[in-house]
């Protein structure tokens, strides 16, 4: 089976700047490496070698060799979702799809790649204190997400109310394969048709053009799809703020030839 990576890059990160007034958010560099290059460094590590790149903000500075792009042309009004289908060419057999903000070793990339499920979803069992460390209120920031017993997702990326809706989080990083391909699109196919309409059902608050991956992934799990979480504890980051950007200086080995991240 070809394994292929979609990284979601059209992002503008303006909660980074000043470093992002010239540059998109994922070609940032920590410890002089840019942050779309550490992953695609680490996918071909990982063994993928079809890589996907969706961008959009400033796109001419998203230069990395050996990939294949794919433009967002309306970054700036859509969100996650409508970035990944715009690839929606390159969806099958077994895709991975990558935040463009995130950086993750190769053992957490393997470990969704050699996931049994159909869809699997990557979650931090060791997210509070992460999260302690990059915001003065974590719950403010921080998603949902609740599991049962057989490991299986049932709810994911919505406003917690306490530390006890959270079970893990989501760091952005999602398989899908065999009939979690069919399941994608089609849920995906189903909210465009209702979006046509004006009317929207995965989501009260935001209609198609701005969904979020969480957004989706539930209404995955709402139709009765089983959704498996792979979980890690520690060994990624996020990159979205300037708090984030020091913390990542700090916890990646500058001199590991390979990405190495020491929480």
């Amino acid at each position: 089976m070809i394994s292929r990576l979609i990284i979601l890059a059209a992002g503008q990160g303006t909660r980074l700047k000043p470093y992002t007034d010239n540059l998109p958010k994922c070609m940032v560099e920590i410890h002089g490496k840019p942050i779309l290059q550490w992953q695609v460094e680490t996918a071909r590590h990982a063994g993928i070698d079809h890589i996907i790149i969706v961008r959009g903000c400033l796109s001419n500075a998203v230069n990395i060799t050996g990939v294949t792009y794919v433009e967002n042309p309306r970054y700036a009004e859509t969100n996650m979702v409508e970035t990944l289908f715009c690839a929606r060419d390159y969806i099958s057999e077994l895709t991975v799809v990558s935040y463009g903000d995130i950086l993750y070793e190769r053992q957490v990339l393997e470990k969704v790649l050699n996931s049994k499920s159909e869809i699997s979803v990557v979650v931090d069992l060791k997210w509070k204190t992460y999260w302690e460390e990059r915001f003065d209120n974590p719950l403010d920031d921080a998603e949902t997400l609740r599991m049962d017993s057989s490991g299986k997702i049932i709810e994911i990326g919505q406003l917690p109310s306490t530390f006890s809706d959270i079970e893990a989080q989501y760091i952005g990083l999602t398989a899908f394969k065999g009939k979690g391909i069919r399941v994608l699109k089609d849920t995906y196919g189903q909210e465009n048709e209702a979006y046509q309409r004006g009317e929207n059902f995965i989501c009260k608050e935001r209609n198609l053009s701005q969904l979020y991956m969480t957004d989706l992934i539930q209404g995955i799990i709402t139709k009765g799809n089983w959704v498996a979480q792979v979980p890690v504890s520690g060994n990624w980051l996020e990159i979205d703020s300037l708090k984030d950007f020091k913390l990542a200086q700090h916890y990646i080995d500058s001199k590991s030839t390979f990405l190495k991240i020491s929480r």
